[in-house]
């Protein structure tokens, strides 16, 4: 094994693990998490209609998005999932907090944001099921296509926040 094999082992399974808990706690009540109903309630709370669908969307990019980064398999997809649901959580939640994780800024969801739009371009290394498969999916029209689709999930989620005045004025809670 190599000593990039090796790294991108480690960034794909640490990042990969770390976003796949946070979405099964959105799913399935994991961790302490509220599973779909409290989450879609929690995001509801956050001005997104409705918010049990978009609980369903963010939980499946976060857990199925970190499931495939942590195998390497599939791993445009996988990474763009998890940018996706960061990028939502960084604009409605953590942005107007500042940057430190601590006051609930954006420090945590954009450290899990980076290293998976990293991936998009390097690929998962030879450690990976994609390379144990051979899967090669066509580029740069793969990488083109989900970053398309990313910027319309992004657009939509954030499109569908009816946010009350009270929220407006002090910045979105935490979901």
């Amino acid at each position: 094994m190599t000593g990039l094999a090796l790294g991108l082992l480690i960034l794909r399974v640490g990042v990969g693990l770390t976003i796949a808990g946070h979405g099964a706690q959105k799913l399935f009540g994991w961790f302490g998490g509220g599973g779909i109903k409290g989450t879609g309630a929690g995001m509801g709370r956050n001005g997104f209609k409705p918010g049990r669908l978009w609980a369903w969307v963010a939980g499946l990019g976060e857990f199925g998005g970190g499931v495939l980064l942590t195998l390497g398999l599939l791993t445009p997809v996988g990474s763009f999932a998890v940018l996706g649901a960061m990028v939502v959580a960084i604009v409605s939640t953590h942005l107007s907090k500042g940057f430190w994780n601590r006051n609930g800024g954006l420090e945590f969801p954009l450290m899990i944001a980076v290293p998976a739009l990293a991936l998009t371009f390097i690929g998962p290394g030879a450690d990976s099921l994609d390379s144990a498969l051979n899967i090669r999916l066509p580029e740069p029209f793969t990488w083109i296509v989900l970053a398309v689709g990313t910027v319309a999930t992004v657009s939509a989620a954030l499109g569908s926040r009816r946010l009350p005045p009270s929220i407006k004025a002090k910045g979105a809670p935490a979901a």
